[in-house]
């Protein structure tokens, strides 16, 4: 199947902000229609999947202000400008459960929601962990509770509807 190209006739910033930014672009399909399209553009992410050993997770339980409630979850955060996938992963882990880890494997990366964001979550799986020497920072916005569960736990909540989180759910099904 042949691929025809789609032409970018304009393009606007709506909104920037500390996270994401807001883009419409006015294009020109293969299909000659021409429509407004509206991106949310957003750094890649790295997901961690922290694992104290072969039959352990680390989750977090996170307050999410978008669903006005705790839920657990992978650690995750976005790769800062000039900063490598490998790197975030790594700095993610301080933040997020106080641990530095001695090894950080790629498992996949997967575009969560590419009908409007251009997000890229990359999965690393995270071994190894040990104590920092500095404690951990939090971001502002962020209030988290880290706490390790046997791996068939963890799987149990996603299938019994207790995680809800989707980067989640996925990254619980690549750990073997």
């Amino acid at each position: 199947m042949k691929e025809l190209p789609v032409a970018r006739l304009s393009s606007r910033s709506e909104f920037t902000g500390r996270i994401f930014a807001v883009q419409v672009d006015r294009v020109r399909l293969p299909n000659s229609r021409e429509a407004d399209m509206e991106v949310i553009r957003h750094p890649a992410s790295v997901v961690l999947i922290p694992m104290p050993d072969a039959e352990h997770v680390v989750l977090i339980r996170q307050y999410r202000y978008a669903l006005d409630r705790w839920i657990w979850e992978l650690p995750a955060g976005s790769v800062d400008p000039g900063e490598s996938p490998e790197a975030a992963a790594s700095r993610e882990c301080h933040e997020e459960i106080g641990k530095v880890p001695r090894a950080i494997t790629r498992l996949g990366a997967f575009y969560p929601t590419p009908g409007y964001c251009d997000e890229l979550m990359i999965y690393y799986r995270i071994d190894g962990l040990d104590e920092a020497d500095t404690p951990a920072t939090a971001d502002i916005d962020e209030c988290i509770e880290p706490h390790v569960f046997e791996l068939a736990e963890a799987r149990r909540l996603r299938e019994q509807g207790e995680i809800v989180d989707m980067k989640t759910a996925v990254g619980l099904s690549l750990i073997k």
